[in-house]
């Protein structure tokens, strides 16, 4: 048990060094779909959805640990959230999907505090 520990708290700190820089990938994302699309957009889009598939996979693996003695990462919510934007995305539809990736950007700013808390 205290192997998969470990094993979690380094996942969560392999987290933190990535989180911060897909927060701030998740910002300019809501601009470029809501004011004006960049040539590579598209391609920024999917490195943005391949690095939340990576967190969103983390998270899962060690929602025990985040959440060990009170609720860091309300599961139902993240769930919901992560579900809205996959959908949003699956329509292609950029002013849906802007409004998705803010509605997602606080989740993934709480992550890290949570997993700053955690693996200190």
């Amino acid at each position: 048990m205290s192997e998969n520990r470990e094993e979690q708290k380094e996942a969560l700190e392999v987290l933190l060094e990535f989180n911060d820089r897909l927060v701030r990938n998740m910002k300019i994302i809501v601009k470029e779909l809501t004011d004006e699309r960049m040539e590579d957009t598209d391609k920024f889009l999917d490195g943005i959805v391949q690095a939340l598939n990576w967190e969103i996979q983390v998270v899962n693996g060690t929602m025990d640990l985040l959440n060990e003695g009170r609720i860091r990462i309300d599961k139902g919510d993240f769930n919901e959230k992560i579900q809205a934007l996959s959908s949003a995305i699956a329509a292609k539809e950029d002013a849906l999907m802007a409004e998705k990736f803010s509605e997602v950007i606080p989740i993934f700013e709480s992550l890290g505090m949570a997993a700053k808390e955690v693996v200190s």
